[in-house]
């Protein structure tokens, strides 16, 4: 069977990446069958959920047809809904995703808003120990540099007075980044991604403490050096105890 084994097993990409290769090489001529997402689980050595994602993607772009209960056949090239590409499967399947709102639902969604800081930090409080502790979990090699990484641009933007920190957010980030769940990053890189609103501006020139950027800083590797150390649960409470420190600081009387 011409399929590798992952040496990252977490991201569903990846399987579908390479099963588009393997399909655009004719290893998987039109009108044959895939294995089975139990089959591939087992070669790729991935849960067999991270296979079926990629196997919807591929069917996103028209490579193959799932058929419930009666396998994955490989279409003939005039079926794609997009043209052949040397993108990455997940460039072409998401394409435009985000572009139109579900005129079904009948709301509005204004992501120019400005989010009360509270609620931000509160939403951060509820995500991030579960991406720090994932993260300790299933972050590569290459993602653990990219945290520490960060955290030194967080020491420097510290030692020159930044007024607006972005190793401190770039921490976060990659941490998010690292945890395995794509959502949890697209969600932490959209409410970090760009400047603050003014209002968490402003909250932030009032109440920021003369030593919360040192506090932050000794906060930050405490979940850096449970992340290199693959201690989940310590990661976890790390992260918990310093998105409450913040919470505590800007909220004090």
């Amino acid at each position: 069977m011409p399929i590798k084994k992952l040496e990252n097993p977490r991201i569903y990409r990846q399987i579908a990446d390479q099963l588009k290769t393997l399909i655009d090489n004719k290893e998987f001529p039109p009108g044959s069958r895939l294995p089975s997402e139990r089959e591939l689980a087992s070669q790729l050595q991935v849960s067999r959920a991270s296979v079926r994602e990629a196997l919807i993607a591929l069917e996103v772009i028209g490579l193959v047809d799932v058929k419930v209960g009666n396998g994955v056949i490989v279409c003939d090239s005039l079926a794609r809904s997009v043209p052949p590409s040397q993108e990455p499967v997940m460039a072409l399947a998401g394409r435009n995703q985000w572009a139109d709102v579900d005129d079904e639902l009948n709301i509005e969604l204004d992501f120019t808003a400005e989010l009360p800081p509270f609620s931000l930090l509160q939403t951060r409080r509820l995500i991030e120990p579960e991406t720090a502790a994932l993260a300790a979990r299933h972050a590569s090699d290459e993602q653990l540099a990219a945290i520490r990484q960060a955290y030194e641009q967080n020491c420097r933007d510290n030692r020159q007075g930044s007024a607006t920190h972005p190793g401190d957010r770039l921490f976060h980030i990659r941490i998010a980044e690292a945890s395995s769940n794509p959502t949890y990053a697209f969600i932490i890189a959209h409410l970090l991604g760009h400047r603050y609103g003014t209002m968490f501006r402003s909250l932030q020139l009032h109440y920021t403490t003369q030593d919360m950027p040192h506090r932050s800083e000794v906060e930050h590797l405490a979940i850096l050096n449970a992340i290199e150390a693959r201690d989940a649960r310590g990661a976890k409470k790390a992260m918990k105890e310093h998105l409450d420190a913040v919470i505590a600081i800007f909220g004090r009387g």
